[in-house]
């Protein structure tokens, strides 16, 4: 079904980004534009810092409203900084099973600690369908 099993053929090479120092409703901006479930969050140098997931926005929003706060916070308040991420070589296969596992939808790629790229649920099945119609 897939031509190869390298994560590298099928990655996105320019995920939706944002900026650790970023404003959270500037950050929910960018997500809802690119129509993602989620950014990769980065700091300064292009170091993967963490995820900024549409659950983690729709935290920081109810606590905002919550506490009648007039500005959500920065990025960094409400990113996930735990984040599985996977080499730009290792086994499609292996990383989507691990994130089905994991109940992850997007899994950031990363080369000497710099964000090269996303696998995303989305991205596989777009992948898998184009092999099944014949379009490689």
């Amino acid at each position: 079904m897939l031509r190869s099993v390298d994560l590298g053929d099928y990655m996105h090479t320019n995920p939706v980004k944002v900026h650790v120092d970023e404003s959270l409703f500037r950050a929910m901006d960018t997500i809802t534009r690119s129509r993602a479930s989620g950014a990769c969050v980065v700091d300064d140098d292009g170091n993967l810092v963490g995820v900024l997931s549409e659950i983690d926005c729709l935290r920081a929003v109810v606590s905002a409203t919550y506490n009648d706060a007039a500005d959500a916070g920065k990025v960094r308040d409400f990113m996930t900084a735990e984040v599985q991420t996977c080499g730009l070589h290792d086994n499609i296969v292996d990383v989507a099973m691990d994130m089905i596992a994991k109940g992850h939808r997007r899994r950031p790629v990363i080369e000497h600690g710099k964000l090269i790229g996303q696998l995303t649920c989305r991205r596989i099945l777009q992948v898998v369908s184009s092999f099944k119609s014949g379009d490689p």
